[in-house]
């Protein structure tokens, strides 16, 4: 009967395989584990820009003006001494709309908003929003994209 090699330590290749792979399993187990705890500890955080920003002063603004803000995707529209806040963004697929003629086209497929930001046509599902606009400390025009307000809502200055 043939036995299998063997060191003088009694180790055979066989065993010393199941244990490399032994010791192989466990080192991936406990630093799969190490990770998973890593990642548990730190926090799911997302850091968005604030929804407030100042637009400047209302002199900014001549009378009748329907100014588009590039950098909010806003349009801010003043009319006599009252001024209210259009978003810019498509409700279809958050597309930036234009100013066209009297209301609002999206250039990507199509919806027509009227000047009150309504739905003319088009695949759009509501109307766009309007935001909350207030007079800051230092006079300027302080405008919140987090609160929603109805159409009606005009800050008078």
């Amino acid at each position: 009967m043939n036995l299998p090699p063997s060191d003088p330590n009694g180790v055979t290749r066989r065993g010393f395989f199941q244990l490399t792979l032994g010791w192989v399993a466990g080192s991936f187990a406990a630093t799969a584990t190490v990770a998973a705890a890593v990642r548990f500890l730190v926090p799911n955080v997302l850091f968005e820009p604030g929804q407030r920003f100042k637009a400047g002063k209302p002199d900014d603004y001549p009378d009748g003006s329907i100014t588009f803000l590039e950098d909010e995707r806003v349009y801010l529209v003043r009319k006599g001494n009252t001024f209210r806040c259009l978003s810019a963004v498509c409700t279809h697929l958050g597309c930036t709309v234009n100013r066209a003629g009297k209301g609002y086209h999206c250039p990507c497929h199509g919806s027509v908003f009227n000047d009150e930001g309504g739905v003319e046509s088009g695949p759009a599902p509501r109307a766009l929003t309007w935001y909350l606009v207030a007079l800051s400390k230092d006079n300027r025009l302080l405008v919140d994209k987090g609160q929603n307000v109805s159409a009606d809502k005009y800050l008078v200055i």
